[in-house]
């Protein structure tokens, strides 16, 4: 006999990221036009005699190399929400792989929109003297979205299970 599972199930689960524009080929390509362009320009100042600068133009490619590379580290943070009949937890992981949770009852948690459709707008979750601020990193839009989103879960987990229809 199979055991029962003692994970509750998730109401409304998402795992929220930063948007990362240019891909893993788009930087190989990016980088492979850099080094060109820069490798051109090294070889005519090293042909008219000017040859120190053929180090400076290693160093710009190497430093754009390195401000890539910082910007992709951070992009392994994320934060996960996770809306139970438990709770929501919200849990956020850092670049460096830190994890902070924070656990709140939905029945009392407010969500909190301010600025929507600005830049800076904040999302923030809070109940009890305690708040979180959740999807800093997203766009107005995409913050919008998933302010609706969860919304609409945490309605329908306060109105609780829908009532079998009577025939």
């Amino acid at each position: 006999m199979a055991e029962a599972s003692t994970t509750p199930e998730p109401l409304f689960d998402a795992v929220l990221t930063p948007h990362r524009s240019l891909g893993p080929r788009g930087f190989v390509i990016f980088m492979s036009v850099v080094c060109a362009v820069s490798f051109g320009a090294g070889l005519v100042f090293f042909l008219i005699g000017a040859w120190p600068v053929v180090g400076f133009l290693g160093l710009d490619v190497l430093l754009i190399y390195l401000a890539f590379r910082i910007n992709y580290r951070s992009a392994r943070m994320y934060e996960r929400l996770c809306l139970t009949e438990g709770g929501l937890t919200v849990e956020r992981v850092s670049y460096h792989g830190d994890r902070k949770t924070w656990q709140f009852e939905p029945y009392w948690l407010r969500l909190e929109y301010d600025r929507p459709g600005e830049h800076d707008g904040r999302l923030r979750l809070s109940s009890h003297g305690r708040s979180v601020t959740v999807g800093s990193f997203l766009s107005p839009e995409e913050r919008e979205a998933f302010a609706g989103a969860l919304g609409d879960a945490l309605r329908k987990h306060r109105q609780g299970p829908a009532a079998p229809a009577l025939c």
